[in-house]
């Protein structure tokens, strides 16, 4: 049977770094003082030193009150789905093409991808970000496309499945996959410390990555889903009126870790070298290496890609394995990890080569 093989990945984000201007503008949302200092007190525990959003922050040192120089959103008067979806449309192709152009396509890699696959859950428009990648590379009009939307932070392990199964199934085929996400979008004013919380992790970017069957970088061995009883709950992202709501459960991290534990990556894990797993925030890494009982620099590469940008949803596991693919020496196994809603943990095998 043909391996599929993830030959390199590209990564783009954009240029404004906005996380301590996000600090400053989060905290003026919470009206009662203990809450302002919880919540300052976790922003010096999540291990995040820079996230980046295609919003130009604002340099006014004055009251804060709009988050970006643009006044997108200004408290009291947050945008609805609507302008968020349209900011995304004008957006989202140009953070795609600085990922895609990094990943230095030849002409006959170029002339020869068959398909194309992408993963967002952060904003839609149709036709969409697959024809604008058709487009941007000018590929034949005949490429298959195919969008996996609206699958959250384990999105683009699913792509990677996919795209393993096109590659077995035909030799020849050379799948172009693209993840892209401007979390950035979807900010919500509320008095709710949880959500408050869970936006200090999210930012955006890209990944642009080729699989082939052709013999470089990382062989794909096997994937696994593994949907956690009784947890539907604990993460949620549903459309609303007033863009994209979050609901990320303080209870995740805990019920990840006995699962883990629990389950059969735990008797296999002596046999992986290589970690790649989606930094979700400084507590999930945390449930993933006490409840596989991994050593403290495994998640190195998670943790880092944590500190320089944040939690990009489906893109960030891609940040991971891209540093993972420079050290990866051959025959050396690992196994790359996303969560998401479910709450579903998507697993998958590979080693270097």
């Amino acid at each position: 049977m043909t391996t599929a093989y993830l030959n390199r990945i590209a990564t783009a984000v954009p240029g404004h770094d906005v996380h301590d201007t996000f600090v400053v503008f989060a905290e003026k949302m919470l009206a009662d003082p203990r809450m302002r200092t919880i919540f300052r007190r976790m922003v010096n525990r999540a291990d995040i030193a820079h996230r980046y959003s295609f919003l130009d922050p604002q340099k006014s040192s004055g009251d804060f009150s709009p988050y970006d120089a643009n006044e997108f959103y200004r408290l009291g008067n947050f945008p609805n789905t609507s302008r968020r979806m349209e900011l995304f449309e004008q957006s989202a192709p140009m953070l795609m093409r600085k990922a895609v152009d990094r990943l230095a396509l030849s002409e006959d890699e170029r002339s020869g991808i068959t398909h194309v696959l992408v993963t967002c859950c952060t904003g839609l428009y149709a036709p969409g970000l697959d024809f604008e990648i058709v487009n941007h590379l000018g590929l034949s009009a005949s490429v298959e496309r195919t969008m996996v939307g609206f699958m959250g932070c384990y999105a683009a392990i699913n792509a990677l499945k996919l795209a393993r199964h096109i590659v077995r199934s035909d030799p020849k085929a050379s799948v172009l996959m693209v993840n892209l996400e401007l979390c950035t979008l979807h900010f919500q004013e509320t008095q709710d410390l949880q959500q408050v919380l869970s936006f200090l992790v999210f930012a955006d970017g890209a990944a642009a990555s080729l699989i082939t069957a052709r013999e470089q970088g990382l062989a794909l061995d096997s994937f696994k889903a593994v949907m956690v009883p009784k947890t539907s709950g604990l993460i949620t992202w549903k459309i609303r009126d007033l863009g994209f709501d979050m609901l990320l459960s303080g209870q995740v991290p805990g019920e990840l870790g006995r699962a883990l534990h629990e389950g059969e990556l735990m008797a296999e894990r002596d046999g992986i070298d290589l970690w790649a797993v989606h930094p979700g925030g400084r507590t999930i890494l945390d449930a993933v290496e006490q409840g596989l009982e991994l050593p403290t620099n495994a998640l190195a590469a998670s943790r880092e890609v944590l500190s320089c940008f944040g939690n990009m949803s489906s893109a960030t596991v891609m940040f991971v394995l891209e540093r993972i693919m420079q050290q990866a020496r051959p025959g050396q196994s690992g196994c790359a990890m996303s969560f998401g809603p479910g709450l579903t943990a998507e697993t998958m095998r590979f080693h270097g080569v």
